[in-house]
């Protein structure tokens, strides 16, 4: 079994900054990417950036600049710093990882931690 645990969202104002964290724990014997994605009311789920075993990272064009994606690979824990955050980027934030348990690769999702932009 694998949990997906994040937190750091919450209520920040226009130009602000916040810093999620996501911790991956059980049975693991492997992660490979690992990556944050969101989902504003009424839209569909996208990803937000996603950063490899190697280290290399990827940002959709809306938050480049903006957001840094890193990892703890000794804490099986990913993070999101996200600065001159903008109304839009308001949403439910979820973070997903590609684990090992056992000989199967799965991808596991966290329950989500709430990002709202306003003043």
């Amino acid at each position: 079994q694998v949990q997906l645990v994040e937190s750091g969202g919450g209520l920040v104002q226009p130009g602000g900054s916040l810093r999620l964290s996501c911790a991956v724990s059980g049975s693991i014997f492997g992660i490979r990417t690992m990556a944050w994605y969101r989902q504003a009311p009424g839209k569909q789920r996208e990803l937000v950036a996603k950063i490899t075993n190697g280290g290399a990272t990827n940002y959709a064009d809306s938050v480049k600049g903006r957001f840094t994606i890193s990892r703890d690979s000794g804490e099986n824990t990913v993070y999101l710093q996200m600065n001159s955050l903008k109304h839009e980027d308001t949403a439910d934030y979820y973070c997903n990882a590609r684990v090992k348990v056992f000989n199967t690769w799965g991808d596991y999702w966290g329950q989500g931690t709430q990002v709202t932009v306003s003043s």
